[in-house]
């Protein structure tokens, strides 16, 4: 299956087929002077198989985890692409998860004013979420995604037969921004999600969030309106993150907490039941001051409070804007019991 993405500044495709790992040249000039970048974590033979379809490539393993989202190894990625005279017209792509896509995806945005990204996601995660829309980032001073830019890549190839590698636990992690689309954003879905085994089902799964998350971006692409919807959960899940340190909990769990700050008494009944299924995260040790702070520090803070996404029924969202008290009894109501 191929989804087609038009935005006002790209026009790219998704490849959503079982196996596309291994034909990138179907969907891709391998001509090009690739560097590869993956991480510790992905199992190496898909890097490999990936640098085997260019003609020339360079791979880089990245140490895992969400600390690799910094300066330090966005400038090791940028010494490499110098080092090996990589031109305007070479490519970065992305054999991973989030990290290593946000990471590279920033990197070719910047290097030379902006090369080819090209983006092979190996977790559910990062097939239903971080890999459409082009939002590219790292961490800094302590806070996710601060700095960045909105960069399209050139294609998305997912495949889910990489997802056979990975543990349960990040399966779970990245069935979360499925439950959240389709909590915000399509009713039917939520109700499929409740009434049948996700593993089971999983390219239908990840074609819907997709679809979901397609018409978002082509409708809104820089975050201006509509795409905000995305957000839903990832208000408090980011506090969570600084509060906890940045990888206690993975980005999934961290959202399946946030959500609950945001929903409804009936709503959130029925987040908390679908995310217990798949042994994700309700509830965490909540750090009052930690956590409240950096809510005020939100991307999305404005004078005296914070806009957040809030889903009062299953499939319809709103957006609200709350004061920092009516946050603070958002959040202390949803985690302390």
């Amino acid at each position: 299956m191929v989804l087609n993405v038009k935005t006002q500044t790209d026009n790219y495709n998704i490849i959503l087929q079982r196996g596309a790992i291994n034909r990138v040249a179907e969907f891709y000039d391998t001509a090009k002077k690739a560097l590869i970048v993956t991480d510790s974590g992905v199992p190496f033979e898909y890097a490999k198989t990936v640098s085997a379809q260019f003609s020339n490539s360079i791979i880089k393993v990245i140490p895992q985890g969400e600390k690799s989202k910094c300066f330090d190894v966005y400038k090791d990625l940028l010494e490499a692409l110098c080092e090996n005279e990589f031109s305007r017209s070479d490519c970065v792509v992305a054999v991973g998860g989030g990290v290593v896509g946000d990471l590279s995806g920033f990197c070719a945005s910047t290097y030379m004013r902006g090369i080819d990204f090209v983006n092979i996601p190996t977790t559910v995660l990062s097939q239903v979420d971080s890999s459409i829309g082009g939002k590219t980032a790292i961490d800094f001073s302590g806070y996710k995604n601060i700095v960045g830019a909105f960069y399209p890549p050139k294609v998305v190839i997912i495949d889910s037969d990489v997802l056979k590698t990975l543990p349960q636990r990040h399966i779970n992690n990245g069935l979360v921004e499925s439950i959240k689309m389709a909590a915000a954003c399509d009713k039917d879905l939520f109700e499929f999600m409740e009434n049948n085994d996700l593993y089971e089902n999983v390219d239908k799964v990840i074609e819907g969030s997709l679809r979901i998350k397609k018409y978002i971006v082509e409708e809104d692409e820089k975050e201006q309106g509509l795409r905000k919807v995305l957000n839903f959960g990832h208000t408090a899940a980011h506090a969570i993150e600084t509060a906890t340190g940045l990888g206690d909990l993975l980005h999934g769990e961290c959202v399946a907490i946030g959500m609950l700050a945001f929903s409804s008494p009936s709503v959130r009944a029925r987040l908390t039941s679908l995310l217990k299924k798949y042994n994700l995260p309700t509830e965490f040790d909540f750090v009052g001051d930690t956590i409240l702070e950096a809510l005020r520090h939100d991307k999305k803070s404005a004078g005296d409070g914070v806009n957040v996404v809030y889903v009062n029924e299953i499939g319809s969202f709103e957006f609200k804007f709350l004061d920092f008290n009516q946050l603070d009894d958002a959040v202390k109501g949803a985690y302390l019991k």
